[in-house]
């Protein structure tokens, strides 16, 4: 939160809740006078007249409110003014910050990652997170730090890939970064924190979903007290949130899963009262499976202990006028505990369990005065000796110095480490693939290498084109045909390959065609057959169309095909790589030697059976994946 408070005041010197939040934040800790005064100094330079109230916390607060049209606190920071209105420590701080805050804008220049690399070793935030993990951390505890930094990488990737290379001005990209981050904490809850590991030296507090995983000796789970774990507040349904989508047309939905979302069954109401009482037990089976899911949720929680397990709950909350008491899940926990010892083999002890408050008693935390100091003290009573501390290093680092000299090695070092960055900028980055891939793609990054590359690592929405849904339904027609049924993956569909099949109104010519072929005379050992393999560290995905047996004892592997045959041995060498991927697939599959499997394309349009002189090998197939950028192109 504070690299982006102080990306926002970079980027936006209006941004007055950025400036409240650096201004009081651990580093700077601005005391209420001093927030007033330079509150004073902004008004002063806009032109206001200042007032009696004009500085009290209320109007302090809401002038940092992100919407408020009010004066720039950061012209003030600039300016802040007589040194007579600040204490000695605010007026130092201030100043302070205006040099830091300038030296920052400077680089606003630079590309977007050094800029977020250059603020967060300006905060110094790197050696606070690290000095409060302990010894022996290592670089442990900048986990969120760095995860935040590749958001920023892979945001800067973007941008550039779609805009071009960075001209070397980067203020908008911190704008473009800025409102993303925006947009991801209104519609996401915020960035995805970085996965967490498990320290033994501390006590870590976390949410049951980011524990999932881990293992702890010891695990404490509160909070299950009434309304609070399980929640007693019903999520909102499809049936009154136009923004839930119906349970029918979910993947989850129950008839994909036992765990699945209900679905409501209307097919038997014939009249108001049959509809209300489906729609009230529709509502009752969401519930259940809330509470469901709550109880799946504790499961992992107690789950995460290695050794020992606390559970509690309470009565009352900070706030509320009634007791909250035990939850259900609380009460079952204490049962199992009880029936264990009644039967003499304890699985735990019951410490304490509190007595329900009488009727009518008050909640004894409603009146609790709870006070702080502010702005707070990050190192609180400890600030003595690690100021002490800081004082021997900085003495330490200043003897070094005096006696080593200038460290001209360093220098160069530096230099280069420089120029290899910057000759890293101007050249393109690598294509890198996704992790899977179907056997269409393979055939594009045969015919187009780099433009394929940079589809699969950009994906974006398009609109199905009519030839490949002709291909589908052509596709599934051939496999009632044979009497086939089963399930189509969207990204595996077959004709995915086709890239020039003609219009969808010639379906029912393509049909009659297929039933004058050779083939469809002959009954196939398999058809549309699933099939996953890796290929390097990629994994392929595809679908064989059918499978023959021949009379030697081997198999043809047949691709169906709505277009025209390739012109030219180059398209021919290129389309050859979705059947050799079909044949390692299918030796794979059957457990026989590639030898034994033939492969032929069938082009229903022509009535011809293609048969490639020589398939690509493995290690052919193999390079398109290591080399996307067509070095290693097959047939070149």
């Amino acid at each position: 939160a504070e690299v982006v408070a102080m990306l926002r005041l970079i980027a936006d010197p209006t941004a007055g809740a950025a400036a409240m939040r650096v201004l009081t934040g651990s580093r700077w800790r601005l005391g209420a006078r001093d927030l007033a005064a330079l509150w004073q100094r902004a008004r002063a330079l806009d032109g206001g007249v200042p007032v009696a109230d004009a500085c009290s916390p209320e109007s302090i607060a809401s002038a940092a409110d992100p919407d408020a049209d009010t004066v720039c606190l950061a012209d003030a920071i600039a300016d802040p003014g007589a040194a007579e209105a600040y204490s000695a420590a605010g007026y130092q701080r201030i100043t302070a910050l205006a040099a830091e805050l300038s030296a920052l804008r400077a680089h606003l220049g630079h590309p977007l990652g050094d800029l977020v690399a250059e603020v967060r070793r300006v905060l110094g935030i790197d050696c606070e997170v690290r000095a409060a993990a302990g010894v022996g951390a290592g670089w442990a505890g900048t986990e969120h730090l760095d995860a935040f930094a590749d958001v920023v990488a892979a945001y800067a990737e973007r941008t550039d890939a779609a805009t071009g290379p960075a001209d070397g001005s980067t203020a908008t990209s911190v704008t473009g970064l800025l409102a993303y981050l925006d947009v991801a904490e209104s519609v996401e809850n915020g960035l995805a924190p970085a996965p967490l590991a498990v320290a033994r030296d501390r006590v870590q507090v976390l949410t049951v979903h980011s524990a999932k995983g881990l293992e702890w000796q010891v695990v404490a789970v509160a909070h299950l007290s009434g309304g609070t774990f399980p929640s007693t507040a019903s999520k909102s349904t499809w049936l009154t949130d136009a923004g839930e989508l119906p349970p029918l047309l979910r993947g989850d939905r129950a008839a994909a899963g036992a765990l699945g979302i209900p679905v409501m069954d209307t097919s038997d109401v014939t009249n108001r009262k049959q509809l209300s009482d489906k729609i009230s037990e529709h509502r009752r089976r969401l519930e259940q499976r809330r509470i469901d899911e709550e109880r799946r949720l504790l499961y992992v929680a107690i789950t995460r202990a290695e050794d020992t397990l606390l559970v509690s709950g309470h009565h009352w909350a900070v706030t509320g006028i009634k007791p909250r008491g035990p939850s259900d899940f609380l009460c079952e926990i204490k049962a199992v505990i009880d029936d264990s010892a009644a039967a003499g083999d304890p699985c735990g002890t019951v410490e304490h369990w509190a007595p329900p408050p009488a009727d009518g008693e008050l909640n004894p935390l409603r009146d609790n005065v709870i006070e702080a100091a502010w702005p707070p003290d990050p190192l609180a009573e400890r600030r003595n000796d690690v100021e002490r501390g800081a004082a021997l290093v900085a003495q330490a680092l200043r003897a070094g110095a005096t006696e080593t000299g200038i460290d001209v090695d360093g220098w160069a070092a530096d230099v280069d480490a420089l120029l290899a960055e910057r000759a890293r900028l101007v050249q393109p980055p690598p294509l890198a693939l996704p992790g899977q891939l179907s056997v269409s793609s393979l055939v594009g990054l045969a015919r187009d290498p780099a433009g394929t590359a940079q589809r699969l690592r950009h994906r974006l929405p398009s609109r199905p084109e009519p030839h490949a849904l002709l291909g589908n339904a052509f596709h599934a027609w051939v496999q009632k045909f044979y009497g086939a049924e089963c399930l189509f993956d969207l990204g595996d569909l077959p004709g995915a390959a086709d890239s020039d099949v003609g219009d969808s109104a010639e379906l029912a010519a393509l049909q009659r065609a297929f039933t004058e072929s050779p083939w469809a005379t002959r009954t196939p050992v398999a058809v549309e057959v699933p099939f996953e393999m890796p290929i390097g560290d990629t994994l392929v995905r595809g679908r064989i169309d059918a499978v023959f047996a021949d009379p030697d004892g081997g198999a043809t592997v047949v691709d169906w095909k709505t277009g025209e045959p390739p012109h030219g041995p180059e398209a021919m060498r290129q389309a050859a790589v979705q059947l050799a991927v079909y044949r390692s697939a299918w030796a794979a599959l059957a457990g026989v030697p590639e030898s034994s499997v033939r492969t032929a394309f069938y082009y229903v349009r022509a009535g011809a059976t293609v048969i490639p002189d020589e398939l690509p090998s493995d290690a052919e197939v193999a390079d398109l994946l290591s080399d996307p950028g067509g070095v290693g192109r097959v047939g070149v």
